[in-house]
């Protein structure tokens, strides 16, 4: 059953984000002026209004995306990093103590009420453009750039989705470890997504063995997002 609305919280630690969130954060910026209620109206249909167990609030859901998204995360990454960002928790309209869901949520959100990748970037440009409307990221191009390159997805070939994948994570080592230098695969030359398939594989089983930094989170998140599309 949909939860039409977020609970109200009387968390006694709620006063914690005026302490910690600085009031030109873009998420609680993005919180407090965008009304995401247009979720509630394009989502409605794919749930059960009067039977069945309260479901996690939809609008919930969706911001856990849009995180996922501003922030190119694997959904454990996310949910992980949900647990102690309280500018994420905030955003998310959770109380600092509050349990996050488990990743495994997304999956079953994305497959039983969103169905298609096409409705989750209309409703990320949709935030972007009430955002736009509000004032907001004007100077703060990172979401919008973010959202954008979400939306285009769907104009990306899958080969060149994966290289932009594994680059991210070549790009990452490098940073950190410059020994790696030579000891990644050989690019495929063909344009077979098989092969391309086969060369991301390689690219994360060269990262786990044989560098030092794989556990570094700066390469982890990188690695954890590739992982997830192979």
């Amino acid at each position: 059953m949909i939860s039409k609305q977020e609970t109200f919280n009387l968390s006694p630690y709620m006063a914690l984000y005026d302490l910690i969130i600085p009031k030109d954060n873009m998420l609680r910026q993005i919180n407090e002026l965008v009304d995401f209620s247009f979720i509630l109206d394009e989502l409605k249909s794919k749930y059960c209004l009067v039977n069945g167990r309260n479901a996690i609030p939809p609008i919930r859901m969706f911001k856990y995306l849009l995180l996922k998204a501003i922030h190119d995360l694997s959904d454990a990454d996310l949910i992980e990093r949900s647990k102690f960002d309280m500018s994420f928790k905030y955003f998310l309209d959770m109380a600092p103590e509050e349990e996050v869901i488990d990743p495994s949520s997304l999956t079953k959100f994305r497959r039983l009420r969103l169905q298609d990748m096409n409705l989750l970037d209309l409703l990320i440009q949709k935030t972007v453009e009430i955002a736009l409307e509000k004032g907001l990221l004007l100077s703060k191009m990172v979401i919008v750039d973010a959202t954008h390159t979400k939306a285009r997805y769907n104009q990306k070939t899958p080969k060149e989705f994966l290289q932009e994948k594994s680059k991210n994570v070549r790009k990452a080592v490098y940073q950190l470890d410059e020994n790696m230098v030579g000891k990644f695969p050989e690019k495929p030359a063909s344009n077979e997504v098989t092969e391309e398939l086969n060369y991301c594989r390689q690219v994360v089983e060269a990262v786990e063995t044989q560098s030092k930094v794989a556990q570094i989170p700066a390469v982890k998140e990188k690695l954890n997002v590739l992982k997830e599309v192979i």
